[in-house]
Parts: C-alpha cells; structure tokens; sequence
C-alpha cells in the first residue's frame, strides 16, 4: 500500500467519522427527552403534560438511542424492491418505518427489563424506572456506533444466500 492509498483510506475513515453538528442534535434528542420527562415529575400527578412526556420517552426513548448505535450496521443492507414498483421512494420508507418499530420495540422491551430488575431487587418504582431507562440512554447516546462490515462474496448483492449448517435451506 502507497503512502497515496493510505491517506486515501485514511481521509475516508474520518470523514465517515466526522459528526456534524446535525448529527450531534439527533444522537442528543432521546436523552433530552428522557430528562424532560424526569422534569416533567415535578408537574401534579394528573397534568397531561407530564402523562404526555413520560409516554412519549417510554415509547421510543431508549430504543431510539440503541437505533441510533446500530445505525450505520443497518443501513448496510438496504430493503429489496418488490418487483412491481408503485413507490419510488419503497427503500427509503421501509428502511424508516423498520428503524421505528425498532425503536418501539427496543424500547418496550428496556422498560420491561428494567422494571423486572427493580422488582426483582424489591426496589420497584415508577420514578426510579424512568431514571434508569434515561441514564441508559443517556450512556447509548455517547457510545460509538457500530460500523458496517464489507460485503463479503457471499453477501453481495446478486450472490445466492448462504445456508447455515444444518438447515433445510
């Protein structure tokens, strides 16, 4: 390798690294909320606005943070085009609405486990719940994101799929 090719590679690496400061907002966006919502506490118990933050974080908070971890990883396979094609924009809207019911569900599923571990540590409440799940999106948030691996042969577009040892495929 030249020492061209290496600064090649090398400019690639931190232009992809490189985070804008639009970026920065988006990746900040899920723990902002988890910390409205654990300002929004301080609202009465029955004010819409509190019920209204709290769910909203719950619903999508946490997962949209391990979403956004996950991010460059999954848009190296991108959805395949049904072959009669009515909507040109079918990859971008399915990669989307793939990347939100992921979030949902991710974030449900934090929720869950964490309630389950307070409970199980007799240490259950909902406020607590709420400061766990915000510390741990908080800490997604600033995690690295995972990179995408190069197509491997068997992986590239075009290439028949590969079956696991011991499948019927």
């Amino acid at each position: 390798m030249t020492s061209q090719d290496a600064r090649t590679s090398q400019d690639a690496t931190t232009s992809q690294d490189a985070r804008t400061p639009q970026d920065l907002v988006i990746r900040m966006l899920p723990p902002f909320a988890g910390w409205l919502a654990l300002a929004a506490l301080a609202l009465p118990g029955g004010s819409p606005l509190r019920g209204a933050a709290v769910a909203a974080f719950l619903a999508v908070g946490p997962g949209a943070a391990l979403v956004g971890i996950c991010g460059p990883a999954l848009r190296a396979r991108r959805a395949e085009v049904p072959v009669e094609r009515r909507d040109a924009d079918f990859e971008r809207h399915s990669d989307l609405l793939e990347r939100l019911m992921l979030a949902v569900l991710l974030s449900v599923s934090a929720a869950v486990l964490v309630a389950t571990v307070l409970i199980a540590a007799h240490a259950f409440s909902g406020d607590r719940v709420l400061l766990t799940l915000t510390l741990l999106t908080t800490l997604a948030a600033f995690c690295p994101r995972l990179r995408a691996s190069p197509p491997t042969p068997s992986t590239a577009p075009g290439a028949a799929p590969r079956t696991r040892k011991g499948s019927a495929l």
